[in-house]
């Protein structure tokens, strides 16, 4: 199979889909990999490297797609790149579409496959999204931690605190794996740490990071009391597929500290807390009821070199079945489609845009 990877074209997204070794595996089974010049730069991984596995580097993005049958990258295309895409193409990315109606709507009238990362589905966990959720988690830690600093317009809070003061408070929307990354952070720098899940199993397993976490039901009264003393709150609450709730309504960011933050990791599915617009890494911050908000919508974009070397190694074993051409019989591909032959297929996605 002819297979592309195109330069990803997201404001300030580093990410490369495939290291130059899995491009080297897949050109040894017998595929044609081309991709895009510089592809890899912000990652780490030159040309040359590319060039060394046997890949074909192309100057354009435009000449990618139009040379390759199956279309490996990271985040869902945007201007011009979903015009480059046609009918025979399979799309291989993150797509989030529940909370992208224009981007579905495209896809559906081009006809194409499209099979989203954050979709494919293997013994009830979700192999493609997790290693980023992972990093997303972890990142938001330290950036939660940074933006309460005074000159970030933060309110002066440091979480762990020092003797003679008391700890600052962080509060988790979801025990999943970007939930559980984030109370890692935010407990080691030893900050009060509440998390809030449905899941009894998750609760009880979050509790053994340390002896500074608290773990939750959801009733809207208990997070309702609970942000009007957090410092930082971090919303990270997940259904695959679908947009994600809003948890956190407008009334209750009003009410927090003047000066907390909140960073709204869910905000690829629409986000979770009411006051959430998405942002960019260009202008990543914005203020309403004097509450910094934080939601870019790549946040492992801001370490490419360790975000790609997570995604490939996890990516190439799905790339090497599709390239095969019988993915259709892998139940967890299967599972990971949105959009094929002109119609919406992943349950959640068809429920949110119909």
């Amino acid at each position: 199979m002819r297979i592309g990877i195109p330069k990803e074209t997201k404001i300030l997204e580093g990410r490369v889909a495939l290291l130059p070794e899995a491009c080297s595996d897949l050109v040894r089974a017998g595929h044609k990999v081309f991709i895009q010049k510089d592809a890899g730069l912000a990652s780490g991984f030159g040309d040359d490297a590319y060039l060394n596995a046997d890949a074909i580097v192309l100057e354009t993005g435009e000449q990618v797609y139009a040379d390759s049958e199956l279309i490996v990258k990271v985040k869902e295309p945007v201007g011009a790149e979903i015009d480059y895409l046609h009918e025979q193409h399979i799309l291989f990315s993150y797509l989030h579409l529940a909370a992208n109606i224009s981007l579905a709507k495209r896809l559906k009238a081009i006809g194409l496959a499209a099979i989203a990362f954050e979709t494919v589905e293997q013994d009830g966990l979700l192999p493609l999204l997790a290693p980023m959720s992972q990093i997303a988690g972890r990142v938001s830690g330290q950036i939660g931690s940074n933006l309460l600093f005074s000159p970030q317009g933060g309110s002066g809070v440091l979480l762990g605190g020092v003797a003679g003061t008391t700890r600052g408070e962080v509060v988790v929307l979801g025990a999943g794996v970007a939930g559980t990354e984030s109370v890692k952070v935010a407990a080691a720098l030893g900050a009060n740490v509440t998390v809030f899940d449905k899941n009894w199993k998750k609760l009880d397993k979050i509790l053994s990071i340390g002896n500074n976490v608290t773990a939750l039901y959801p009733y809207k009264d208990a997070i309702a009391t609970s942000l009007k003393q957090a410092d930082l709150v971090i919303g990270a609450v997940l259904i695959p597929g679908a947009r994600a709730p809003v948890i956190v309504t407008e009334n209750m960011v009003a009410d927090m500290p003047e000066n907390s933050v909140i960073i709204d990791i869910a905000v690829d599915q629409g986000g979770c807390i009411a006051t959430t617009k998405a942002t960019t890494y260009e202008a990543p911050i914005y203020k309403e009821f004097g509450v910094s908000h934080f939601a870019v919508t790549n946040i492992p974009g801001a370490v490419p070199r360790t975000a790609s070397q997570a995604l490939s190694a996890v990516l190439l074993p799905y790339v090497q079945v599709i390239a095969k051409g019988d993915w259709h019989s892998v139940p967890s591909l299967r599972n990971g489609v949105n959009v094929e032959s002109g119609k919406w297929v992943h349950p959640a996605v068809k429920a949110a845009l119909i």
